[in-house]
C-alpha cells in the first residue's frame, strides 16, 4: 500500500486500507465534504504507466459513471492525485459473489434473489448500450443487507447498435483499443464462446456469463471447470456443462431452462438483453427452496376449501368457516406442510373451478374438502383429501357425534392428513394439535359468530364481534382466544377511525392479558406487535411478528406486517421481500399478497418492477391508490393522475377513498379539494400511523405546501418512521423538501435511527 491513513488528496481523507489488486489499492475513505465514507480505489504508478491499462481504468469510471441503479457500484469521482489517477466510489459492507458462495450451491430462493438482482443491474447496462464483458463471482459484490452489486466495468463495451453518429464521448465503445484485432479479453471459465474465440462480444455474451454464474450458484461448481486453461476454453466452445439435476442441485426444472438457454453456443439461442432475462425469471412458478422443506415442496402442499354447511336450515354457516379455520390452523403448524392461508381459503367458497385447476392456481399438491350437517346437538363431518395429480382420492372419513365432540374431530382430521402425507409431528406440534383453547361448545359457537363479524370487517360487525366475545368471556372466564380477539377488535377500532388512544391502549392490555395465559396464542402476539408498530417500538414489533409467526407460519396478516413494516417503516427491503414472497406463497388469492410485494419493490426505488406486479389495470380503488402512488413517486405526474381520475368521491366510502383522492387533488394542485377530503378521521389516524402521515407528507410536498409537509414528517417520526433510503434518494414526490434546512435536520435524525435499527436489528 502507498498511502497511509490521514493523507488528504482534495476532499478525501484516507482512513485504511481496504484491499489491492491488478488494477488498483482500495482504500477506505472520508469525503470530508458530505460527511460520508467512501471507497478510493488508487492505480499504482507502475499500472498507470501502462496506456491500456489506464484506459481501461478511466473507461471502467466513465461506463459506471453512466449508470445509476441499486444494483450497480456508484462511481462519485475521478481525479489524479501525485501523478496516480483515482476512482472515489460508493463504500460497500460484505463480501464478493465468489466468497458467498465457496464450494456449495445456495438455498435456489437465495439463489434466485441474487440473480434477479443481478439480471437487472445487467438490464440497466444494456438499456444504456453498456455490455459488460467480465461478469464473474469476482465482480459481484453481495452487501451484508443482501443488496448484489455489479462492479468492475473495465472491459466494457458500448454497442455499436447505440452509437451516436459523431459523439466522442460515448462510454466504453471499447475496453481496450489498442490492443491487437482478436485479442481474448475476459475470464476463463465465464466468457462466451464468441469470446473464447476473440470475436466481438455484445450483451449477449453477458447473459452467457450470467448462465455460468447461475450455474455454479445453483450447482455449487463451476459450469465448464477443467484443469487447465485451454481445456476450460475447449470447454466453453464445445461441451455442455453438466445436467442441473440430481442429489447435488435440486432445482426447478425451469429455471434450468433459463440456464441452459444462457449457455447457448450461440449468441442468438439466449435471451437477447438483461431485461428479457428479468422477464423469464420473474415468471417462474412459485416453489419453495428444497433447503426449507422435507422432501418434494409440492409433495407435501395443500388447501382446505371452506366445508359445505348441509345443516337441515342452512342457518350454520358461521361454524363450518370456522370448523374449516380451525382445520386450516391445526394444519399450518406443521412446519413441513405448506398450508393456503385462511383468507385464500375462504375466498374459494363455492367456486366452479374443479380440484385439478384450483390445485394448479394454488401450486399446490392436494386438495382437503368437506361438509358439515348441524342438526340441533347432532353432528355429522365429513371429509376427503383428494390428489390433484391424478384426481383421485387419498382419504376420506365421516364423523358422527355431538357438538361437544367438534374439537375431537378437528384434531382427528388434521392428525389424520399427516398420516396420509406421512408427516412426522414434532412434540411441540403433537402438544399444540391436542390442545384445547376453548373447551365449552356454547362458548365455542360464541367465538365462531365472533369471528364471522369481525370478517366483516364493518363498524357494525366489530361492534358485534366485541359483544359476542364478552358474552363468551362471562360463560368461560379469562381465556387467551377471547381475549386475543378483542384485542384486535379494538385495534381495528383505531384502524376504523373509531377509537384513538384509548382504543390502543384497549388492544394492548387485552393482549397482554391473553399472553398471560398463553404465552404462544399467536393472534395477541400479532394484535400486540401492531400495536407496539403504532407507538413506533419498531423492534419489539417485528420480535413479536416473528414470534407471532411461529405459532401460526401460514398466517397471512402477520406476514402482512411484517412484509408492510420492512418495507415503509424501516426500510429493511430484503426482509420485507421475504416476508412478502412467503405471503403470495400461502395467500395467492388476495390482492394484498402482490401490494406487499409491489412495496418492497417500490421503497427501493424499482418503480417498473412494482408496478409490473400489480398490473396496468387497477381492479379497485386500493389498487389505484397504489398504482398512482407508485407512479407519482417515479416523477410521473401525469400518467399518475390519470390512473387516480376516476375516483371519485362517495358517503361512507372506506379509507381506500381518502387515500386515493388525496393524492389525486395534490398531484392535480386542486388545494381548495385537497383540503376538503381531509376528513378529521384521517387527520386522527395520521396522527397515530406513521405511514399514514408519510403518505400525507408526500401529498403536501406534491401540493407545495413544505410547512405542512415537514409538520408530518415531524409526527411521522416518533411513530415509528425511519426509511431513509426512500426518503433521502428514491421518492420524487418528497425531492422538493431535499435541501430545505428542517427537512435534512429530520432526514439526520431519520438516518441515525435506520442504521441504528439495521445494525442492532430487532431483538431476538
Amino acid at each position: 500500500m502507498t498511502l497511509t491513513p490521514g493523507t488528504r488528496f482534495g476532499p478525501y481523507e484516507v482512513l485504511a486500507p481496504i484491499g489491492a489488486g491488478g488494477m488498483g489499492e482500495v482504500y477506505r475513505a472520508a469525503d470530508t465534504r458530505l460527511g460520508r465514507h467512501v471507497a478510493v480505489k488508487v492505480l499504482p504508478a507502475a499500472v498507470s504507466a501502462d496506456e491500456t491499462r489506464l484506459r481501461r481504468f478511466q473507461l471502467e469510471a466513465r461506463a459506471a459513471s453512466a449508470l445509476n441503479h441499486p444494483n450497480i457500484l456508484a462511481v462519485y469521482d475521478i481525479g489524479v492525485h501525485g501523478g496516480k489517477p483515482y476512482l472515489v466510489t460508493e463504500l460497500l459492507e460484505g463480501q464478493t459473489l465468489a466468497q458467498h458462495l465457496g464450494t456449495r450451491p445456495l438455498p435456489v430462493a437465495g439463489a434466485l434473489d441474487i440473480a434477479l438482482q443481478i439480471a437487472d443491474g445487467l438490464a440497466a447496462a444494456h438499456a444504456k448500450g453498456i455490455a459488460h464483458r467480465d461478469l464473474k463471482p469476482d465482480n459481484i459484490f453481495v452487501t451484508t443487507g443482501g443488496r448484489a452489486k455489479i462492479l468492475d466495468f473495465g472491459l466494457a463495451r458500448q454497442l455499436p447498435s447505440f452509437g451516436v453518429a459523431g459523439q466522442t464521448d460515448v462510454p466504453t465503445r471499447d475496453a481496450a483499443p489498442g490492443t491487437e484485432q482478436g485479442a481474448i479479453l475476459g475470464t476463463v471459465g465465464y466468457m462466451s464462446p464468441e469470446q473464447a474465440r476473440g470475436e466481438p462480444a455484445d450483451q449477449r455474451s453477458d447473459i452467457f456469463s450470467f448462465g455460468c454464474i447461475l450455474y455454479e450458484m445453483l450447482g455449487g461448481r463451476r459450469a465448464f471447470a477443467r484443469e487447465s486453461a485451454v481445456e476450460t476454453l475447449n470447454a466453453i466452445l464445445k461441451d455442455d456443462p453438466l445436467p442441473l439435476a440430481g442429489s447435488w442441485a435440486p432445482v426447478l426444472e425451469s429455471l434450468a431452462n433459463i440456464v441452459s438457454r444462457c449457455l447457448a453456443k450461440r449468441p442468438e439461442a439466449r435471451f437477447d438483453s438483461g431485461a428479457d432475462l428479468v422477464v423469464a425469471l420473474r415468471r417462474l412458478p412459485r416453489a419453495a427452496s428444497p433447503d426449507e422443506t422435507r422432501g418434494q415442496p409440492a409433495e407435501r402442499s395443500l388447501v382446505v376449501l371452506p366445508f359445505s354447511d348441509l345443516s337441515p336450515q342452512r342457518d350454520s354457516e358461521y361454524f363450518s368457516d370456522g370448523l374449516t379455520e380451525e382445520v386450516i390452523g391445526g394444519l399450518a403448524r406443521i412446519g413441513s406442510l405448506r398450508v393456503i392461508s385462511r383468507t385464500t381459503a375462504m375466498s374459494l367458497k363455492q367456486t366452479p373451478k374443479s380440484v385439478p385447476a384450483l390445485a394448479r392456481e394454488l401450486n399446490v399438491h392436494y386438495v382437503l374438502e368437506g361438509s358439515v350437517r348441524r342438526a340441533g346437538n347432532n353432528l355429522r363431518i365429513s371429509a376427503q383429501l383428494v390428489d390433484s395429480s391424478s384426481d383421485t382420492q387419498v382419504w376420506s372419513e365421516r364423523f358422527s357425534g355431538t357438538l361437544d365432540d367438534v374439537f375431537d374431530i378437528q384434531e382427528r382430521v388434521a392428525r389424520a392428513i399427516a398420516e396420509a402425507l406421512e408427516v412426522k409431528l414434532t412434540p411441540s406440534e403433537d402438544r399444540r394439535m391436542a390442545e384445547r383453547p376453548i373447551t365449552s361448545i356454547q362458548v365455542y359457537d360464541c367465538y365462531l359468530k365472533a369471528r364471522s363479524a369481525f370478517n366483516n370487517y364493518s363498524p357494525a360487525g366489530l361492534r358485534e364481534a366485541e359483544r359476542l366475545l364478552r358474552e363468551g368471556l362471562t360463560v368461560a372466564g379469562e381465556n387467551a382466544l377471547l381475549l386475543a380477539g378483542l384485542g384486535r377488535v379494538h385495534f381495528e377500532y383505531v384502524g376504523a377511525c373509531l377509537a384513538g388512544e384509548e382504543g390502543l391502549d384497549e388492544a394492548e392490555a387485552f393482549a397482554r392479558r391473553a399472553l398471560a395465559l398463553d404465552a404462544e396464542c399467536g393472534p395477541a402476539l400479532l394484535t400486540l406487535g401492531i400495536a407496539q408498530h403504532l407507538r413506533g417500538n419498531l423492534a419489539e414489533t417485528v420480535h413479536l411478528l416473528k414470534r407471532a409467526l411461529q405459532a401460526d407460519p401460514s398466517d397471512a396478516d402477520t406476514l402482512w406486517w411484517l412484509a408492510w413494516i420492512g418495507a415503509w417503516n424501516t426500510g429493511r427491503a430484503r426482509e420485507a421481500m421475504q416476508a412478502a414472497r412467503r405471503l403470495v406463497d400461502v395467500n395467492p388469492g388476495s390482492p394484498l399478497s402482490y401490494w406487499a410485494v409491489a412495496c418492497a419493490h417500490f421503497v427501493e426505488g424499482r418503480f417498473d418492477e412494482a408496478l409490473a406486479v400489480l398490473g396496468e389495470e387497477p381492479a379497485d380503488v386500493w389498487q389505484r391508490w397504489g398504482v398512482g402512488l407508485i407512479l407519482a413517486s417515479a416523477g410521473r405526474r401525469a400518467d399518475a393522475i390519470a390512473v387516480l381520475e376516476p375516483v371519485e368521491p362517495e358517503e361512507g366510502a372506506s379509507l381506500a377513498w381518502d387515500y386515493a383522492l388525496l393524492l389525486k387533488f395534490a398531484l392535480k394542485g386542486e388545494r381548495h379539494r385537497f383540503l376538503e377530503v381531509l376528513r378529521p378521521e384521517f387527520v386522527r389516524m395520521a396522527e397515530l400511523d406513521a405511514c399514514t402521515a408519510v403518505f400525507l407528507v408526500m401529498d403536501y410536498s406534491v401540493l407545495g405546501d413544505t410547512d405542512a409537509a415537514l409538520d408530518w414528517l415531524e409526527k411521522a417520526v416518533p411513530r415509528g418512521y425511519f426509511n431513509y433510503p426512500f426518503l433521502s434518494t428514491h421518492d420524487r414526490c418528497t425531492a422538493p423538501l431535499r435541501g430545505h434546512p428542517r427537512f435534512e435536520r429530520l432526514l439526520d435524525v431519520i438516518k441515525q435511527k435506520w442504521e441504528a435499527f439495521a445494525t442492532s436489528g430487532p431483538r431476538s
